[in-house]
């Protein structure tokens, strides 16, 4: 899978910059203030004052480990790009990742 972007923690989030062909941006990965029990994303993605995207916390199949599964979108885009924030590593940077849906890839 390619690495799109690095993140670092921060308060109540992340924040890095992803690369792209079509993007390259500074961002901040927030937490969304929501109620218990909302079925909104867990935060938001954002460039500047633009928001570009969600994300939600996932558990890693059979395994207490979590990782943020994240939707980007953009008008210069022909899909929404969807991801995974991952850490790992040991040196305290989280990755984004990113693979084509095998959908897309019938195309």
């Amino acid at each position: 899978m390619p690495i799109i972007g690095t993140f670092s923690a921060v308060k109540d989030g992340y924040a890095g910059t992803i690369r792209t062909l079509m993007i390259n941006a500074e961002v901040l990965i927030m937490a969304n203030d929501r109620k218990e029990g909302d079925s909104g994303p867990d935060f938001r993605i954002t460039t500047g004052t633009n928001e570009i995207g969600v994300a939600w916390r996932r558990k890693r199949n059979g395994t207490e480990e979590t990782y943020l599964r994240i939707k980007i979108d953009d008008p210069t885009l022909p899909h929404p790009i969807w991801g995974a924030l991952v850490e790992g590593g040991g040196d305290g940077v989280a990755r984004l990742l990113w693979r084509r849906d095998r959908k897309e890839e019938a195309q």
